[in-house]
């Protein structure tokens, strides 16, 4: 197997990856079983009362935080896996981008952030940044126990099984790059294959200007993938999640040889399936799914580039954090 990106072993920690959103412990476990007459009243009013506090928590919205426009992909999926869900997304933006803080900053900015949410009273949280998630993941379920995370990771896994010369190419923002973490996701799903990672931390600035389509992108673009391209991956992995915002422009670079694949989609089943095991599903079907969209800096220009990336006319909210 070789890893072409990793060269700088300084960069290289003993960071895992962060894997999808765990069971929560708190599910709550009905021993209600046996003739309701036996019962105690007070035992069936509390388990009356749990009933509905669980209906009750059902209806809050999802919440979804990203460094800044880059989330609103993986928002983008989630609406459409579950449309009757109400969403609460910020983009902290005030700090975009993460990938060149320290892992003690972005710790804090993504406590800063889920802080918010729940105060907003979510149910669910969706860390829709790769380089959140590799570094604060662990602390926000360990500080917030009481609430479901689901993070997001690179799509190797699903990348090995597409590919046919076995050659994968992986584009990221420097840091998640060379993170270990990554290498570990190559380790465990792209054994024996070929795998190129690069840094393309302009296709952020790209994305957070609302700069999606023209010739100027598109030669950024044939700039930061030809690394990949010369390799002859016939497989791209957007390991960015404002990456997908770009999509239509890179598969028109990389050309119909190379499939193009991302995260949203895995990140909308995983969260259908932890709503359903916590029995936190919306309950009714026929809800027509609000949206609020938030963010910690300039609100005006954050409500245009919303638009750009969900193609809905967004006004954003200034969110202090």
């Amino acid at each position: 197997m070789k890893i072409w990106g990793f060269e700088d072993e300084a960069e290289i920690r003993d960071v895992y990856p962060a894997r999808d959103a765990e069971r929560s412990e708190h599910t709550f476990n009905d021993n209600s079983r046996g003739d309701p007459r036996l019962r105690p009243l007070a035992y069936l009013r509390q388990l009356e009362m749990r009933q509905q506090q669980s209906t009750d928590l059902a209806r809050a919205p999802i919440g979804v935080f990203d460094s800044g426009a880059g989330g609103l992909t993986i928002l983008s999926s989630l609406r459409q896996r579950l449309p009757h869900e109400d969403y609460i997304y910020l983009g902290d933006t005030a700090h975009c981008p993460y990938g060149t803080r320290s892992e003690a900053e972005i710790t804090e900015l993504s406590l800063q952030a889920c802080r918010f949410l729940i105060e907003q009273g979510v149910k669910l949280i969706v860390v829709a940044c790769n380089t959140a998630s590799q570094a604060a993941l662990a602390t926000l379920r360990a500080t917030y126990p009481a609430i479901p995370f689901i993070g997001v990771v690179p799509a190797v896994k699903p990348a090995s099984r597409m590919t046919k010369r076995g050659r994968i190419g992986i584009a990221a923002t420097n840091r998640a790059s060379k993170a270990a973490y990554l290498r570990q996701l190559i380790d465990d799903y792209a054994s024996g294959l070929q795998v190129y990672a690069v840094g393309c931390p302009e296709l952020v600035t790209l994305v957070e200007a609302g700069q999606l389509e023209g010739p100027e992108v598109e030669e950024t673009l044939r700039h930061s993938f030809a690394p990949l391209i010369t390799q002859d991956v016939d497989v791209i992995v957007l390991g960015c999640t404002h990456f997908p915002a770009l999509r239509s422009a890179i598969e028109r670079v990389v050309g119909p040889q190379v499939q193009v694949i991302d995260s949203g989609s895995a990140i909308g089943r995983r969260t259908h399936s932890v709503l359903d095991t916590e029995g936190l599903l919306y309950p009714d079907e026929s809800h027509e799914g609000a949206l609020q969209i938030w963010c910690s800096g300039d609100a005006q220009h954050f409500s245009e580039v919303a638009s750009k990336v969900l193609g809905l006319p967004i006004t954003a909210c200034n969110a202090h954090i």
